[in-house]
């Protein structure tokens, strides 16, 4: 008897749910009609506008895979290479870029140089620097280490010395590191 009654419900229920998304529909048809008009750009402009967009996604979407099929080649090319002539980056390399308050470092290494980071952040966090994030990726034997870090904002004057002393104490440490 129960089931008999819920089936009125349901049905009304349902048709109060077309009801309503029958009307936000209109609603939203409205307000792209009164949103076009205010624009005052005609249809035939607005399709070719559209197919211009999706041409340009085609041609950036192209581009993105003709690079990723380069990088993916040439990181394969580089591991051949480094298996038969037993060569691999020996030189690690710091970037230092600068951005406000914060600091963004590159760090390239081997793969078999691992400490390098690991004294890097110890450097970092010596001199007061807060890590907001450290991220890495292997690419055939070289490993590309990237570290997002704010450094002490009490005075400019003192961020300025704070970004050099890092600076130059990262540059050493990789100086020394390599010799």
């Amino acid at each position: 008897m129960e089931i008999n009654n819920n089936k009125p419900n349901n049905i009304s229920s349902r048709t109060d749910r077309k009801l309503i998304e029958r009307n936000r529909r209109n609603q939203m048809k409205a307000l792209y009609s009164e949103l076009n008009s205010l624009e005052s750009i005609s249809l035939p402009d607005q399709l070719g506008e559209a197919a211009n967009y999706i041409k340009r996604l085609q041609t950036n979407l192209e581009r993105m895979k003709q690079r990723k099929d380069s990088l993916i080649g040439g990181g394969q090319s580089m591991n051949i290479a480094s298996s038969r002539t037993g060569f691999s980056p020996k030189v690690p390399q710091i970037q230092i870029h600068e951005m406000g308050s914060s600091l963004v470092i590159g760090l390239t290494t081997d793969t078999h140089s691992r400490f390098i980071f690991n004294d890097t952040i110890r450097i970092l966090h010596e001199e007061g620097a807060d890590i907001v994030n450290a991220s890495f990726s292997v690419v055939g034997n070289t490993a590309f280490h990237t570290i997002h870090l704010t450094v002490g904002e009490l005075t400019p004057d003192y961020h300025g010395v704070a970004v050099t002393r890092i600076a130059e104490r990262l540059n050493k440490f990789i100086y020394d590191a390599h010799a």
